[in-house]
């Protein structure tokens, strides 16, 4: 992964772009040396019905398992409000 500053990036906006389409690299955009962002590809946002399948089925498995462990009695709002104390 590429590093590049906020003013470097501004200057080279274009040719960073073209890499990240083109060449599907990723950099992390810093800000004083530390990294504020990433800018990486985006895929072509086509899944196929069997990744789509695995993923509602690893979802179901771990909605199972969040509701084997939640305690008998407590709404899930409970909880939240619970947390945000």
């Amino acid at each position: 992964m590429k590093e590049i500053g906020v003013r470097e990036l501004k200057e080279r906006t274009s040719d960073v772009i073209r890499s990240v389409r083109e060449n599907h690299e990723t950099y992390s955009i810093t800000y004083r040396g530390r990294v504020v962002a990433q800018l990486t590809p985006v895929g072509n946002g086509k899944v196929d019905e069997a990744e789509e399948d695995a993923l509602w089925d690893e979802i179901d498995e771990l909605a199972a398992e969040i509701g084997s462990r939640w305690p008998k009695g407590v709404s899930a709002a409970d909880a939240v409000s619970q947390q945000r104390r």
